[in-house]
């Protein structure tokens, strides 16, 4: 099979609308995580990473005959815009995919208009898909994944499948989400939500920000020297609860083994591992389980939901850019709100940046439903 290459990406979140700009953010140890006062999300008080009027506006500017076109949509548009500027792959070739990841998409249309048969349309992921390929004028069909948190994940690798089946030459992998009051309710009622800046892995966390970015990653079969290839990847599921992970971290771990052996390499060979790291109880407790039954251990770990919030459908997406960012610059973000490790078995979280060669690094994710994602990205 022929090695699939990532071309470009691009992060539009409230750190920055570009990937150095996001990643310069966090190596200065910024944060958009933040306490907010938005009565169309919620009553109360509450802390988010959100996007705001001013940075919509600019981003909306950008994109021409905004017209009908959704703040989720609007997000994804300007990422895709931004990824193909620096990028030789030509979005209207047939042998190039367009494939988007999102967990929930327009629902926040169902708090602005009456149920109509327009309005179920809108709400369509494939509808909102369509739109876009429209825009930047490629008319493969477009696909969706979606499948909770791990859809950015999962997006990439279905795009490293598709391309080395010789199908298509060039896949443009794009996610996003944004944060309503029927997104924020539904994590609220489950009371998964932290009232502070999240903590992952810390023996102080207490749930779960949520956060709104969309990202693109495109990615190429046309061999690019000193470049990263996503060489491994592979899914999993819990099959144990609805909402809550596995007691085990078994089926994470086998992911990850399968997605290593994918790779053509050995646990000792991952640099560094970007986790999921939701700052909840049994998530981190989870992941620890699995990196410790894949002999994982002693990697550094990072989690960046304190810098961007929980951006559900963009997440794997936005933390694998940064993954790669970190790889070519040979630089591990720290983990922030990190105190004390609260995890058992113990791993090795990143309390402080870390400067070395990186040349294989591992990206893990996981959702409700129990499912879980894995990802090997290697420098070439």
């Amino acid at each position: 099979m022929q090695p699939v290459f990532v071309e470009s990406h691009n992060i539009v979140s409230p750190l920055g609308t570009g990937s150095s700009e996001n990643f310069s953010q966090l190596k200065k140890g910024i944060s958009r995580v933040q306490l907010h006062t938005k009565i169309d999300i919620d009553d109360f008080p509450f802390w988010a990473s959100l996007i705001e009027k001013e940075q919509l506006k600019t981003i909306s500017s950008e994109i021409s005959n905004t017209g009908d076109y959704t703040r989720f949509e609007l997000l994804l548009m300007a990422s895709i815009k931004d990824a193909l500027k620096s990028s030789s792959v030509d979005s209207t070739n047939d042998k190039t995919i367009f494939i988007f990841s999102t967990t929930k998409g327009n629902i926040s249309l169902l708090e602005q208009q009456p149920a109509s048969a327009k309005l179920h349309e809108r709400i369509n992921l494939h509808h909102s898909a369509k739109l876009i390929t429209d825009y930047f004028n490629n008319y493969n069909k477009p696909i969706v994944i979606s499948n909770a948190c791990i859809s950015g994940s999962f997006a990439i690798l279905f795009a490293k499948r598709l391309l080395e089946s010789s199908n298509y030459e060039n896949a443009i992998v794009t996610g996003g989400d944004t944060i309503s009051k029927f997104v924020f309710s539904g994590f609220k009622s489950f009371q998964t939500l932290s009232p502070g800046r999240c903590k992952p892995f810390s023996s102080d966390r207490d749930g779960i920000n949520l956060g709104e970015a969309a990202a693109t990653i495109i990615l190429t079969t046309k061999q690019i020297s000193n470049g990263v290839r996503v060489s491994g990847g592979a899914v999993s599921n819990d099959a144990n609860h609805i909402s809550g992970p596995s007691r085990t971290g078994k089926e994470l771990s086998s992911a990850i083994n399968n997605a290593i052996e994918m790779a053509k390499i050995s646990s000792t060979d991952i640099d560094f591992i970007s986790a999921h790291g939701t700052a909840t109880l049994f998530n981190d407790e989870m992941e620890a389980k699995a990196f410790n039954l894949s002999h994982l251990q002693d990697a550094p770990v990072n989690g960046l939901k304190g810098y961007f919030g929980h951006t559900l459908g963009a997440a794997g997406l936005v933390e694998s850019v940064i993954s790669i960012l970190s790889m070519k610059e040979g630089v591990i973000i720290p983990t922030i709100g990190f105190s004390e490790s609260g995890i058992f078995p113990s791993i090795n979280v990143c309390r402080n940046k870390i400067e070395k060669e990186i040349k294989h690094c591992l990206k893990t994710s996981s959702g409700f439903g129990g499912c879980n994602a894995a990802l090997v990205f290697s420098k070439s």
